[in-house]
């Protein structure tokens, strides 16, 4: 039996990914044990990625982290640009897909927005999710469908949860709106772009002043948005 493990820095993906390799059945896997392989092979792919940049990152490594031959990967994938190309987007829309199942309850439309901010601020300064932004956006020149996408990405997901949430308390005459996308733009802008930029230069601020930042970003726009008798 062989091991092997792989320590990149702190974040969802690193910690999401321990990898163990153990000796299989000879003969064509199961569906899956298929599914399982690709799965460790992303989550291994992406660490790579976010430790060592994409030029820093080899096949070899990519195999060695995943513990697996350099067969089995180009099997695969034909290069490293292929592997970059799937995993890139895999891992930025699997992280925003899963908080997106998360639905927000009746609460009232502050209660409402602290919880839709709170997540959206903690996946904004993600240490792995920022990174995986950059080597997006620096990459961008050399793979030209990550320009425009390495946002949408994580932005789109949300941007519908906040309009879904502003469209229903409108309909309920409880605010007062005329663009639901922009204003719902507006409202993740407030909560998520200073963060977003400070954790991009690795300026992290304590979870107390994130808070802070949180709460006064809701209560300004409410006064924004909020209908007046």
């Amino acid at each position: 039996m062989v091991r092997a493990s792989f320590v990149a820095p702190t974040g969802i993906y690193t910690l999401m990914y321990i990898s163990v390799v153990t000796t299989t059945r000879r003969g064509r896997p199961t569906q899956a044990e298929a599914k399982k392989l690709q799965q460790k092979l992303r989550k291994a792919a992406v660490a790579t990625f976010v430790k060592h940049g994409y030029d820093g990152t080899s096949m070899d490594a990519i195999a060695k982290a995943a513990g697996i031959t350099r067969r089995t990967l180009y099997a695969r994938y034909p290069d490293k640009r292929a592997v970059f190309l799937d995993v890139i987007p895999w891992a930025l829309t699997r992280r925003t897909e899963r908080d997106e199942t998360h639905e927000v309850g009746e609460a009232d439309l502050r209660t409402a927005l602290v919880e839709v901010g709170r997540a959206g601020l903690e996946r904004a300064i993600d240490p792995d999710i920022v990174r995986l932004t950059r080597i997006a956006m620096n990459e961008s020149a050399r793979f030209p469908e990550f320009a425009v996408s390495a946002h949408s990405m994580t932005w789109s997901p949300r941007h519908r949860q906040v309009m879904d949430l502003l469209r229903r308390h409108h309909e309920a005459g409880d605010i007062e709106i005329d663009d639901l996308e922009m204003t719902a733009g507006h409202f993740i802008a407030l909560v998520e772009h200073l963060p977003a930029r400070l954790a991009d230069c690795g300026i992290y601020r304590s979870s107390e002043e994130d808070e802070r930042h949180l709460q006064r970003a809701v209560d300004l726009f409410l006064r924004g948005v909020l209908r007046r008798d």
